[in-house]
């Protein structure tokens, strides 16, 4: 049986990182890709006064945590996710699982789940 590589975009708050990190490394997710973002959702940003101007806010920051797994259950990363970033209120963020046809790891030639997976 061949074993799906699956890509999981985590799109938060910037303070949730360290605890999401913490959380999913005791799951065994090791390998992550972290990114600064600006977006947008449902809550379409806010209004700021400066020097007397408004302005329209409707960029927010926020983090994206990628990662890409083959062993560790994706429904286990989401729950973990869901747990860590939910404040119930908007901006919570999203979370985007994506199904990927291969992956290569260069220095090596690696291919498939072993190209994401720890070389013990």
């Amino acid at each position: 049986m061949e074993r799906k590589i699956t890509k999981v975009e985590i799109i938060t708050r910037p303070s949730k990182l360290e605890e999401l990190k913490d959380a999913l490394n005791k799951i065994g997710v090791l390998g992550m890709t972290v990114s600064q973002v600006f977006g947008c959702g449902l809550q379409k940003g806010y209004v700021e006064v400066y020097r007397g101007q408004k302005y329209n806010i409707n960029l927010l920051p926020g983090i994206k945590v990628e990662t890409v797994i083959c062993e560790i259950p994706v429904d286990k990363v989401i729950e973990v996710a869901q747990r860590v970033c939910k404040t119930g209120k908007p901006g919570d963020g999203k979370i985007f699982v994506y199904e990927l046809n291969d992956a290569v790891r260069i220095r090596t030639g690696d291919r498939g789940p072993e190209a994401i997976m720890d070389e013990k």
